[in-house]
């Protein structure tokens, strides 16, 4: 990975900063800040890499001149990286909202994932996310519903960690959400992917983009009546925080 790079603010090279695994490597990027105005993280957002491998992830997300980063990064054999403290502010999310509220990076915890988004994401690598989510979501009281995918938040402009990504999976743990079908009551796709997070200011085809790869891998076509009455449990049990 060449050579080590100096300490920084964002994390302390050598001693185990926040992750619930003894095998993780704190390797600190500059690329981070205070948390604006005060704001405490209440989102996770989930993302892949879509570069050659981790540690060419790695090294930019700890590049000055690259501008990005995120707190964690889990490599496909479940290496499990540190790159920025959890008080800090990663620059992972870029611009987009959730639930009407902007400025992501303020209010979340970033983690990247090694994965170019069209092959299954690796069993030691999801394993390693099973564990690390729990502690982050208990340090900072972040509910199953505010584990989200980077796609969720900014769907005019990004995919991941896209249809390959195994949602049901967190969810069966308690991790993330799972939608069964309701009744929509006669609400239109709008309204309910405005109620579930969505951002509304982005075209509804990246929304329904966004929604099905999370929730309906493999659907196309317009909005039906089956997307309808998921997005109507989402809505209804896992509203927003606004």
């Amino acid at each position: 990975m060449g050579p080590e790079p100096v300490p920084q603010r964002g994390a302390v090279r050598g001693r185990r900063v926040s992750a619930d695994t003894s095998d993780v490597i704190v390797h600190p990027s500059p690329n981070c800040g205070p948390r604006r105005d005060g704001l405490r993280p209440h989102l996770i957002v989930l993302h892949y890499t879509a570069m050659s491998g981790a540690e060419a992830a790695l090294e930019r997300l700890c590049d000055p001149g690259a501008e990005v980063s995120a707190h964690y990064l889990i490599g496909g054999d479940g290496r499990l990286w540190q790159m920025v403290d959890e008080d800090r502010r990663a620059w992972h999310a870029g611009a987009g909202s959730w639930g009407g509220l902007d400025d992501i990076n303020s209010r979340s915890i970033g983690i990247e994932l090694d994965n170019d988004g069209t092959h299954p994401f690796a069993e030691p690598q999801m394993a390693a996310l099973e564990v690390l989510l729990p502690g982050i979501m208990a340090r900072w009281d972040i509910a199953p519903e505010g584990v989200i995918a980077h796609s969720d938040m900014a769907p005019e402009r990004k995919s991941d960690p896209g249809p390959r990504f195994d949602w049901q999976r967190l969810a069966r743990l308690g991790l993330s959400v799972w939608p069964r079908e309701a009744d929509p009551q006669g609400r239109e796709f709008d309204r309910l992917a405005r109620a579930f997070g969505y951002p509304p200011e982005a075209p509804q085809a990246a929304r329904l983009r966004a929604f099905r790869d999370r929730f309906r891998p493999g659907a196309d076509g317009p909005v039906s009546e089956t997307d309808l009455r998921l997005l109507a449990d989402l809505a209804t049990r896992w509203p927003a925080r606004s």
